[in-house]
């Protein structure tokens, strides 16, 4: 996660990509828990969420820098 990834000339910090990637795979993920009614088990959804999020950017960075090496 170091450094700047560059698009056409346009620096972004490698956080906002991991980020991006990471929001798309939580939809997917979302949906899917969602058609599964997972949630009638989760006790605070809004919580749940953030978590999910954090350890879904937790496993996307490891897995960036597995690849990068």
């Amino acid at each position: 996660m170091i450094g700047d990834l560059d698009i056409s000339g346009v620096f972004l910090p490698t956080l906002l990509v991991l980020m991006g990637i990471t929001y798309v795979l939580y939809l997917l993920l979302h949906g899917v828990l969602t058609r599964l009614h997972f949630y009638r088990l989760v006790w605070h959804r809004a919580l749940f969420n953030v978590g999910l999020y954090a350890l879904l950017l937790g496993a996307v960075d490891s897995l960036s820098r597995y690849l990068m090496t």
